[in-house]
C-alpha cells in the first residue's frame, strides 16, 4: 500500500504549538502514524486491533 493514497490527517494527540505534529491514515489492514514535520521518514503501523490500546498509552504518557 502507498503512502500517497491514504488520506493523512492530523492526530488530536498532537501538541498545539505545531512543535509535536504526527499524522494518522487509516488503511483496510492498518493505522499508520507519521511525523508530521518530516513525511519522508518511516511510518510506524499498527493493526486496527491494537489500536485503542496504542491510543491509550499514548494518552497515559502524554504528560
Amino acid at each position: 500500500m502507498s503512502t500517497v493514497e491514504l488520506a493523512w490527517f492530523k492526530s488530536s494527540y498532537s501538541g498545539g504549538g505545531g512543535d509535536n505534529c504526527v499524522e494518522i491514515a487509516f488503511g483496510p489492514e492498518v493505522v499508520l502514524v507519521r511525523d508530521s514535520k518530516d513525511v519522508q521518514k518511516h511510518t510506524l503501523a499498527v493493526s486496527p486491533h491494537a489500536w485503542p490500546a496504542f491510543t491509550a498509552l499514548a494518552a497515559d504518557s502524554h504528560v
